[in-house]
């Protein structure tokens, strides 16, 4: 046997032995804890991501529900977790035992999203955030902005004139365009273009491997959620040579009582657009959904708009 074959033998040996005690230490890491739901965990280290994410996640969800019941077991983005799909288990988290969970995210999703986001903290940090972000949703903060808010959805409209949509991707796509007002105000037309490119740049690696190689999506995402960190700098920059005041999120934030770094500002920024798109997105689906569907309750909200 020559040396390059030897070399290579010898390779794939240390390999094998590496994937070989991984699984053992997994397996003996798992069964020497409490008893978790049934379901598997796939390969080391990546586990099921790409199960999950190389098809409809609905389809790898329904797939493990029918298998395994409303709460199993998985490995997915470098993390071991515990799914939930029913009502049931839900509410046992979020409501009847909800002080036995703690808010906990993959690091991945904190590199991109920032670890000063609001989402990632709790106590005294996590309330002073959540009261700057109500403020500047107030019934007086947001007077102001109404014309411009129906402005914008009478320009989507316009663009759906005649066409077939797909009404999930549209009020996502109206729903962005509001949070970029009532985040940054009028002044988010100078930038609107360049904060669109980049957060869906984003978007599209939020659920990524992270894997930071050029040419992953990960990568990709991070290098935009560089660049949106410049965006938002140059903003503010400019806002306080300006010396103006505004009632929108980000003058929220920047208040001089506040004493909010740059950082966790730019942070709470990207991460209340990612909080708020698809959830209000999906909600504003549902609502023209039943509208469409009850008549009478649309002729009774169109008569209260215009009366």
């Amino acid at each position: 046997m020559d040396s390059s074959a030897l070399f290579f033998t010898f390779s794939a040996a240390i390999i094998i032995l590496y994937f070989l005690r991984c699984v053992i230490s997994q397996r003996h890491r798992v069964s020497s804890k409490l008893p978790l739901p049934p379901g598997t965990m796939g390969w080391p280290y990546v586990g099921e991501t790409f199960q999950l994410y190389s098809q409809d996640p609905n389809v790898f969800f329904a797939s493990k529900q029918k298998r395994y019941g409303s709460v199993f077991k998985t490995h997915a983005l470098g993390c071991p977790c515990v799914m939930i799909s029913s009502p049931e288990a839900a509410k046992f988290v979020l409501v009847t035992k909800s002080h036995l969970f703690k808010p906990t995210f993959p690091a991945s999703k904190e590199r991109m999203l920032g670890k000063q986001a609001i989402f990632f903290h709790q106590g005294e940090y996590h309330a002073k955030l959540r009261k700057l972000v109500l403020r500047a949703f107030m019934p007086e903060s947001i007077r102001d902005m109404v014309p411009n808010i129906e402005s914008i959805a009478q320009h989507s409209l316009r663009s759906w004139d005649g066409t077939m949509i797909n009404t999930y991707q549209e009020m996502k796509t109206y729903t962005f365009n509001v949070a970029l007002l009532s985040i940054f105000g009028k002044d988010e037309v100078l930038y609107r273009e360049d904060l669109k490119r980049c957060y869906y740049i984003l978007e599209k690696g939020y659920n990524s491997m992270p894997i930071n190689l050029p040419g992953t999506l990960f990568h990709k995402a991070m290098k935009a959620r560089k660049e949106l960190s410049q965006i938002l700098a140059r903003i503010l920059s400019e806002r306080r040579e300006n010396r103006s005041s505004h009632n929108d999120l980000l003058g929220s934030f920047m208040g001089d009582k506040e004493e909010l770094t740059d950082e966790q500002i730019a942070d709470n920024i990207i991460g209340v657009i990612f909080a708020a798109r698809d959830t209000t997105a999906s909600v504003m689906t549902w609502i023209l959904k039943y509208l469409a569907e009850n008549p009478n309750v649309l002729e009774a909200v169109t008569v209260s708009y215009l009366y």
